[in-house]
C-alpha cells in the first residue's frame, strides 16, 4: 500500500489535472466519448465537485493526482431508499495494484453512508476484466446488468 498518496476531496485547482486524468478511462478497453472536451469536463467537474449531492475525490500523491473518483447521491429508490453511484473511478495506470482504488472506493462508500445512502452503485463495461476482478475482491453484495441508450 502507498502510505504517502492521501485520499481527500479535490480542490478547484485540482481539476484540470483531474480532467487530464480521464485519459486513463479511455485507454482501451476504455473509449473516448465522441462528445469529450477536456475544457468542459473541468467546468462540469467544478460543478461536482462544488455541489452538496456529489464528490470529486483524488488520491493526491505530493500534488499529483494518481487516481480519482466521482460519486454522487443518486435516485431515492422506492424499494431501497437512498442510492449512491460511483460514476468514475480510475487510477494512473502506473500505480495500479497499490490499494488507491480500494482506498477510493472506500472513501466513496464512506461519503455516501454520511449523507444517508443505504446502497453504492457502479457499473462497468463489459470488457473491462481487469476493472471486474477488483470489484469482485471488493465482495460487492449483488451484482446486475446495466442497459443504456444514448439519448
Amino acid at each position: 500500500m502507498e502510505q504517502h498518496v492521501v485520499i481527500r476531496s479535490a480542490q478547484p485547482a485540482d481539476l484540470p489535472a483531474v480532467a487530464a486524468a480521464y485519459e486513463w478511462l479511455f485507454v482501451p478497453p476504455g473509449q473516448r466519448p465522441p462528445q469529450w472536451d477536456e475544457a468542459d469536463a473541468v467546468r462540469e467537474l467544478h460543478e461536482v465537485s462544488s455541489s452538496h449531492r456529489s464528490e470529486v475525490l483524488i488520491a493526491d500523491a505530493g500534488g499529483d493526482p494518481v487516481g480519482f473518483c466521482t460519486v454522487y447521491l443518486d435516485i431515492l429508490s422506492v424499494r431501497f431508499g437512498q442510492r449512491s453511484w460511483v460514476e468514475d473511478l480510475a487510477v494512473h495506470p502506473d500505480r495500479r495494484s497499490r490499494s488507491i482504488g480500494g482506498r477510493l472506493l472506500t472513501a466513496a462508500q464512506d461519503w455516501a453512508r454520511e449523507r444517508g445512502a443505504t446502497h453504492l452503485e457502479l457499473d462497468s463495461g463489459n470488457d473491462r476484466i481487469r476493472a471486474h476482478r477488483f470489484y469482485e475482491r471488493r465482495q460487492p453484495t449483488s451484482r446486475s446488468q446495466c442497459f443504456s441508450w444514448t439519448l
